[in-house]
């Protein structure tokens, strides 16, 4: 792919005395933001000089060349007084997490991306032998520590996640010497699989290269000796992941009409503990049918307000900023303000997604026959471990269920094809068309500025949404550390003042 070729011309250049390189960057493709980092390394390793030129549709061309004429002279300058640079040393150093580093109860530090599910997982880590904290939410202080250690030009959520962790790290709050910290892989060729090489580079930065990243991934791309889940905790977490689901639907559903204020709140809290605490030993053990029955119960029986009438808002995007408040500007809380109720997919869908794609690449793209086997058994084993709470859902008064990632693949055909899997691919049509068909034509669709994938299939697919679906109300909003808040809420008003007038129309 792209980038891979893009590392080994840098890597040939380092061979060649006669060559030089100069790399053009796409403005507001993160991908490039990644690729930048790491050609420069390479050259540095080798003593080459580096120019990057950011071509878009209003660069202005004569400061590209004279970046170009700048290189051609300092090569005559070193060449012709045989000047040669001074190799740097490469960025990147791997500290690995071992087993001693296990037994020894390291912390290990990772980014909380949803509050409402990841405050599950914290005690699943626990249970089986790793001591991992999930950091307390982010701030603007976060976000400015992303920037300093972070590529400017790379996309939000891996500004967010870096500055998030780095904040942890430099607060003095943990020992250095004894912490380390753990973060997904997807594999793809976004940002999602070089989180780990920000990471590190953040930390070589900083000072602190010893400290080891543990990269949480299911394609075999790193290994760490003191690090290796059993399925059953594996397990365990999907069914922690699902229960926040239940949780965080049950929460959005009750919450802007409940009859008292932080009722909903306290239920959400209440059976996190439970959760929490059945885990560590600390509470009574439930079973995970029990757990989803008791506490859809509880909040079937809440008391809510049935005879307010409130828009749905659905809420689709780039996984981190529809999930994390810190970096969508707490927009569940912005909507319930404004008076409507928030819709969010449940976060398992997007594990569901990654199984379900493997199938494709096995029809059109070659991969291992393994692929279409891991894909239907994955796909099969998830609807099984939801069985349990898409019962107590069915069974209530309020909630609906969650449906299998294949109803929610096959209505974006039309409109995606399926092999559309970078970004949030396919996946982030299908969530719009699910809530379109289930009664919340209000979606506010977020995106990272830099995510080049996300705005092709999710802007790029409104127009064709719309057409299928005339009662859409659909926003588009940009999240980035320079975004203006004042025209996000702006933009989010708007669409509101569309949805109201729709609801008083159909009320009428």
């Amino acid at each position: 792919v792209f980038h891979s070729r893009l590392y080994a011309a840098a890597e040939y250049v380092c061979g060649k005395d006669d060559l030089d390189l100069v790399q053009l960057f796409s403005f507001g493709c993160g991908l490039d933001a990644v690729t930048t980092d790491q050609v420069s390394d390479i050259l540095a390793a080798s003593g080459k000089l580096y120019t990057v030129l950011k071509i878009d549709e209003v660069s202005n061309l004569g400061a590209a060349r004279i970046r170009i004429r700048s290189l051609i002279a300092a090569i005559k300058m070193r060449d012709g007084c045989g000047i040669k640079s001074e190799p740097e040393t490469p960025v990147y150093h791997h500290s690995e997490f071992t087993a001693d580093m296990k037994k020894a109860g390291y912390t290990i530090l990772a980014p909380n991306m949803s509050p409402i599910h990841f405050e599950l997982l914290e005690p699943v880590f626990r249970k089986y032998g790793y001591n991992v904290k999930m950091i307390r939410g982010a701030s603007r202080k976060s976000i400015d520590l992303g920037l300093k250690y972070v590529n400017n030009d790379a996309c939000y959520p891996s500004i967010v996640t870096v500055g998030q962790m780095m904040d942890a790290v430099l607060s003095g709050e943990y020992d250095t010497d004894r912490l380390a910290l753990i973060m997904t892989q997807t594999g793809g060729c976004c940002r999602a699989s070089n989180y780990v090489g920000f990471i590190r580079r953040a930390l070589d930065k900083a000072g602190m290269s010893h400290i080891p990243v543990i990269s949480l991934n299911s394609v075999g791309l790193e290994k760490n000796s003191g690090f290796n889940l059993t399925p059953r905790a594996l397990i365990t977490g999907l069914r922690s992941i699902i229960f926040g689901d239940v949780l965080m639907k049950c929460l959005y559903r009750t919450r802007p009409y409940e009859t008292t204020k932080g009722s909903a709140n306290a239920l959400r809290e209440k059976w996190t503990k439970i959760w929490c605490d059945s885990l560590t030993g600390d509470g009574e053990k439930y079973s995970f049918g029990d757990m989803c029955r008791g506490a859809v119960k509880d909040f079937d029986t809440l008391p809510i307000d049935g005879s307010v009438k409130k828009p749905k808002v659905g809420i689709v995007g780039e996984i981190l900023v529809k999930y994390m408040p810190a970096a969508n500007n707490d927009l569940v809380d912005l909507l319930e303000k404004e008076g409507a109720e928030a819709v969010v997919p449940d976060l398992m869908d997007f594990i569901s997604m990654g199984l379900y794609n493997r199938d494709y690449k096995r029809k059109y793209l070659g991969t291992a026959p393994i692929n279409a086997i891991i894909s239907k058994v994955g796909v099969a084993a998830v609807e099984r471990l939801k069985k349990a709470a898409n019962d107590a859902l069915r069974e209530s008064e309020r909630f609906s269920s969650s449906i299998r990632i294949d109803r929610i693949a096959e209505p974006t055909k039309p409109f995606l094809s399926i092999g559309n899997q970078y970004g949030e691919g396919w996946f982030l049509c299908g969530e719009m068309i699910e809530l379109l068909t289930e009664g919340v034509p209000n979606i506010v669709c977020i995106q990272p500025f830099a995510c080049l994938p996300n705005h092709v299939v999710g802007k790029g697919v409104i127009k064709a949404l719309k057409s299928e679906y005339p009662e859409a109300n659909i926003a588009a909003i940009d999240y980035d550390p320079g975004a203006s808040e004042v025209n996000q809420l702006n933009r989010i008003k708007l669409m509101l003042s569309a949805a109201r007038m729709k609801l008083d129309g159909a009320d009428e």
